[in-house]
């Protein structure tokens, strides 16, 4: 039994709670990640929504030339460089939601956040990480769907070595800008990479962190799915690791925005306020327009089949 000496003779901290203000966050949205892909890539903005990639067709020599200190003939080869006939046009596809707010809910709980202002910009967050995921896996423009057969390789044991990223950059030799990989396989290269005594180094690019292979960042993204999942519970999975060359001016991979929308948020995206029912609910029409497109087949090139779970003693 406790000693009456021991008893606080006050007002404790559950009756003292009522009258407390709480300090609070903002609403905290654990799906959030630093969508690296959207920030590094060039984006273009499109008129009405179609982009048309003109290519060559391309021979061994496109055209005859004289180059020579003597000449042997005074003929000048002539010719022209044939383009497609046929070539590819990317369309805009369309992400959108709509946001129902009660006005009431808006009116009477929106301090010290405004709840219009904290909702639509959830919303706006959830947007851009499926704009972050289509990038990679969408069936019509998703880098994934569209890397050349060419441009395939597979690991040679599973696991992603040194020799594998190396195989990755001779088919993405022009400049290549970044790869891309999950986490877990970032993990599993870098153990490959201890296991040879070869460390990759690190440096700081667009206010992040990155391991650097032959000077090219390796850029986490849990849009890489492994064994079709962003947050596998198994060791094991596999997954893909891509390289890219960036920016229409180097023939790369580039993404693709609608531009001068009305009531533009941000980039490629509208917010637009519908009005408010009988019943006092606000409704927002929230519409993300996205697109990529590859503009040479060596901008791109994956590594297929790369599995996450080889550990090693290393003792």
């Amino acid at each position: 039994m406790a000693d009456k000496n021991d008893v606080i003779n006050a007002l404790n901290a559950a009756q003292a709670y009522p009258l407390a203000n709480v300090t609070k966050t903002r609403p905290q949205f654990g799906a959030i990640t630093p969508r690296w892909i959207t920030r590094l890539l060039e984006f273009k903005g499109l008129e009405t929504g179609i982009y048309r990639v003109n290519r060559v067709v391309e021979g061994d020599t496109p055209l005859d030339v004289l180059c020579s200190q003597t000449r042997k003939s005074d003929i000048i080869p002539d010719g022209y460089v044939e383009y497609q006939t046929e070539p590819r046009e990317y369309r805009l596809n369309s992400i959108s939601t709509i946001l129902n707010i009660n006005t009431a809910v808006q009116d009477v709980y929106s301090s010290p956040y405004d709840q219009t202002n904290e909702q639509l910009a959830l919303a706006i967050e959830s947007l851009r990480e499926r704009q972050e995921s289509q990038l990679i896996n969408n069936d019509d423009y998703g880098l994934l769907k569209n890397v050349p057969d060419s441009q395939r390789i597979q690991t040679r044991n599973g696991a992603p070595t040194p020799d594998d990223l190396d195989e990755l950059i001779s088919k993405v030799w022009k400049e290549p800008s970044f790869f891309l990989a999950h986490p877990r396989a970032i993990a599993a290269f870098e153990r490959e990479c201890t296991k040879r005594g070869v460390p990759p180094v690190t440096a700081n690019i667009a206010g992040g962190t990155f391991i650097l292979w032959r000077g090219i960042p390796i850029i986490p993204t849990n849009k890489l799915l492994v064994d079709g999942l962003k947050e596998p519970e198994s060791e094991s999975g596999k997954t893909n690791i891509l390289l890219l060359r960036t920016g229409e001016a180097e023939r790369g991979v580039i993404g693709l925005y609608q531009a001068g929308l009305k009531e533009e948020h941000s980039r490629g995206l509208a917010v637009r306020f519908r009005g408010i029912d009988d019943k006092g609910v606000a409704s927002y029409l929230l519409s993300l327009y996205c697109s990529a497109a590859i503009l040479s087949d060596d901008a791109i090139a994956v590594l297929e089949d790369v599995e996450v779970g080889e550990y090693y003693d290393y003792d």
